[in-house]
């Protein structure tokens, strides 16, 4: 009704007076937006901590509500989960992200070697193809090239002064994460309860379960995904004898918690591995494209199948929009994020079957006028105007 209102007022308002009601929301709308950009900015590690102690307290409710549901107490099944999680997380760091750091640290001091190299084998290119006629000149883009990555890796250089402050600062966040995780797990319920009293009571069960569902689907999906994806990739790799098999397998992996993320990946691989051998290249593109059309087209499918219901282009600006916004994690939260907008935008949108329910019932209620009675009326008519 309110909706409706609202139209009939809008559509009352003559042109110039629609110009400049935009004319003065425009202003507002910018202002507001700068006003919420400043706060996110100057509260930024914050929100990043609470919103990661979110995803994870939302991802392992779903274990501790499993075994409360067989008769075990919550409390006790919180620590047991979370202790569990912290254990895997650990496991993790100790085994893995070592290796896969000696393994960055060796690729990045290779970084120059492998551009002379992807150099030289744009000037052989280049050479045949003037050997066969093509008028392609590849020593501009070669030098271009070489350039702009060289001046990439000295201001890598220079940030890696400052990664003892960055690791501090990380590890104080982890541990910051991880405690409000657990007091999350125990009581995240409660606190979610009293946040949703704030909306209509109408629109509180279905807001719940569309926040539920929408961060439930995608981010068990998107785990599975990119675990059988650095799974099925590292071995590969290792078995193609792959430099930095490794790092590149658990690079492709964790881009593919991302929509779009792992087909970013893969490129980005073979274009590294292409540096150094081409053939090389085209092996991993092969493998990785394998591996990821069987996931996406068998495995995914028979866990989710399309939940989003948003089309590819907004999915791709709601991840370019939260990289923006919140970095990495913005970017992981963004699809979610935007299925929830969408849905709440649907349920506040006046339906469009209103109008054709509001054309069918004035149609029942004008009273149509039989053959026989519109002739005699015709013929009264002309017969009073004679």
């Amino acid at each position: 009704m309110q909706t409706r209102k609202l139209l009939n007022w809008w559509q009352a308002l003559t042109p110039l007076a629609r110009y400049l009601a935009l004319a003065l929301l425009a202003p507002l709308l910018v202002l507001n937006g700068w006003a919420v950009a400043a706060i996110f900015n100057y509260f930024h590690s914050l929100i990043v901590i609470l919103v990661g102690a979110s995803v994870l307290a939302f991802l392992l409710s779903y274990p501790v509500s499993w075994l409360e549901n067989h008769g075990a107490k919550r409390e006790q099944v919180a620590i047991l989960v979370f202790l569990l999680a912290l254990s895997i997380l650990l496991a993790l760091g100790v085994t893995l992200f070592p290796l896969a750091l000696t393994q960055a640290q060796q690729l990045v001091a290779r970084l120059p070697d492998l551009i002379d190299s992807g150099r030289s084998q744009l000037m052989i290119l280049n050479e045949k193809a003037e050997g066969v006629g093509l008028p392609i000149n590849l020593d501009a883009l070669a030098s271009q090239i070489n350039d702009r990555v060289k001046g990439q890796l000295q201001s890598i250089a220079g940030q890696a002064l400052n990664l003892a402050v960055i690791t501090v600062t990380s590890i104080l966040d982890f541990l910051l994460t991880m405690v409000l995780t657990f007091y999350l797990l125990q009581h995240g319920g409660e606190l979610w309860q009293s946040l949703v009293e704030w909306l209509p009571p109408k629109f509180r069960a279905p807001f719940s379960k569309t926040v539920r569902l929408s961060f439930q689907n995608f981010f068990i999906t998107q785990l599975i995904l990119s675990t059988c994806m650095a799974s099925a990739l590292i071995p590969t790799f290792l078995w193609l004898k792959v430099p930095f098999g490794l790092l590149f397998g658990l690079t492709i992996g964790i881009m593919a918690l991302i929509p779009f993320g792992g087909s970013v990946g893969i490129a980005l691989i073979t274009s590294l591995v292409s540096l150094q051998d081409v053939s090389m290249g085209v092996r991993v593109l092969i493998a990785a494209l394998i591996v990821q059309q069987i996931l996406e087209n068998i495995i995914a499918p028979r866990i989710l199948g399309s939940f989003t219901g948003l089309n590819p282009v907004w999915i791709l600006i709601s991840v370019l929009t939260g990289a923006r916004v919140g970095g990495l994690l913005g970017v992981i939260v963004a699809v979610p994020c935007a299925v929830v907008i969408k849905s709440i935008i649907n349920a506040i949108r006046p339906p469009v079957l209103n109008l054709d329910t509001e054309d069918s019932a004035l149609e029942e209620i004008a009273i149509p006028i039989k053959p026989e009675k519109s002739s005699e009326i015709e013929n009264n008519n002309s017969l009073g105007i004679s």
